[in-house]
């Protein structure tokens, strides 16, 4: 009990005291680090709630309301965000300067009046070493992008939102490429920005596991908005995923300023979903560069066989006159140092001899002639076997080629029910499922 000469206070006293108290005793701002555990908008005023979590644990050490008034706030939210690429929202870590006010309604309380993003950037900064540190750890990091990337990844299986827009740009540049290669694209559609992000594209990475067979790569894009969204590639179950998915994985999320876990550990980056059809299509531009190449130097061996062969006859055409020539003089003079020795037998013997002498030339030119002419057949048979053996000709006459995958089918007993076949005309192609 109190006695009667002590005065007893109201409660609106005791917090006029404890108000008047403690902007005496705190009349500076202060820089205070925290986290955000609740941040809501009403009537453009944020209203927020501050945490310190215990070190070696979760559990909460301290606790404050604040308040960030609506002049302030319309300045404070776009600076932030542009500087960090982060949402000013729940979840993060700020350093914010404060001044303690106290209510004697509403209690105690802070009042923002500005935010350093440079410690929210250090800190997602942070965060990200951390979950490359993990990955590295578990031995994952470099995994997909140790993948060999086919050599004509025509089957894309996409992960993007199916209204976006950089979907559509991805999609465009695939079917209208300048070299009318051939893509099959399926989409695999999952949210790419806001909370569900993570689980949405994991989702998307487990229906495409289900059928692994069936696709070359799998590109994941998502162009256009806030490069505040980002925060959904920035974690260790969905980095951790890409790594070890059994296939490449492309990503082209449509930023340049910073790039993303997701980046760093898939196959390859490009910066939009654009770039990710071009690259594609450059894939492709490279084997049709490569074939054309090869089909080249083809043409000119066998234009140099043949050009070779043919000179080589020419040559050989050139020299029967002259050795045949060289074997009937040597025959004259032979009978010219013999004519004073022979008898009257050996003379008629001569004569004989030398009224055959046309009879051997004819024969030798008839015999230069249809070698010269046998080697001349010899090499139009050579160069219309080659000419009848290119691609064009086959395929000219009614046959065609059979590809699995890229590759020449040659045994049909290799295929298997649900296999993806095109075969190659004269004019176009066809696709075909193996029943």
């Amino acid at each position: 009990m109190i006695s009667e000469t002590t005065q007893a206070l109201t409660l609106l006293e005791l917090n006029s005291l404890v108000k008047d108290t403690l902007e005496l005793g705190m009349p500076e701002a202060y820089w205070v680090q925290a986290e955000l555990s609740e941040a809501r908008i009403n009537n453009g005023h944020c209203y927020v709630e501050f945490v310190e979590k215990d070190r070696r644990g979760n559990g909460l050490v301290a606790k404050a309301r604040g308040i960030i008034w609506r002049n302030v706030f319309s300045i404070l939210k776009p600076t932030f965000e542009r500087a960090t690429g982060q949402l000013f929202t729940a979840g993060i870590k700020v350093l914010v300067q404060v001044n303690v006010v106290f209510h004697e309604l509403y209690g105690y309380s802070l009042n923002v009046t500005d935010i350093d993003p440079s410690y929210t950037m250090g800190d997602m900064a942070r965060k990200r070493q951390e979950i490359l540190r993990q990955l590295q750890a578990d031995g994952v990091l470099e995994l997909n992008k140790e993948l060999a990337m086919p050599l004509l990844p025509k089957r894309i299986a996409v992960i993007s939102s199916a209204t976006a827009a950089g979907y559509g740009d991805f999609s465009n540049q695939l079917t209208n490429n300048a070299g009318g290669f051939y893509f099959h694209a399926e989409l695999f559609a999952a949210i790419m920005q806001g909370d569900g992000v993570e689980q949405s594209i994991l989702q998307a990475l487990d229906r495409i596991y289900a059928r692994e067979h069936e696709f070359d790569v799998v590109v994941i894009i998502r162009g256009g908005g806030a490069t505040s969204d980002l925060t959904g590639f920035d974690t260790y179950p969905l980095a951790a995923a890409v790594a070890q998915f059994p296939l490449p994985v492309i990503t082209g999320i449509g930023h340049e300023r910073d790039d993303t876990v997701l980046d760093m550990v898939s196959h390859t980056r490009v910066k939009t979903p654009t770039a990710a059809a071009e690259y594609l299509i450059g894939k492709m531009q490279d084997v049709a560069d490569a074939l054309a190449d090869l089909s080249q130097r083809l043409y000119q061996g066998a234009t140099y066989l043949l050009t070779s062969n043919r000179e080589r006859l020419l040559r050989l055409q050139t020299r029967i006159p002259t050795r045949a020539m060289q074997r009937i003089t040597g025959h004259k003079l032979y009978l010219m140092n013999a004519r004073f020795n022979i008898s009257k037998v050996a003379m008629m013997q001569v004569a004989s001899k030398k009224q055959q002498l046309p009879l051997i030339r004819q024969q030798v030119n008839q015999s230069s002639k249809q070698f010269i002419e046998k080697k001349r057949h010899q090499l139009i048979l050579i160069q219309q076997k080659v000419t009848d053996a290119t691609p064009e000709k086959l395929l000219a006459r009614g046959y065609s080629i059979t590809l699995k995958d890229g590759k020449i089918v040659k045994d049909a007993s290799l295929l298997k029910p649900g296999d993806e076949l095109v075969t190659k005309l004269k004019q176009g192609e066809t696709i075909s499922i193996v029943k």
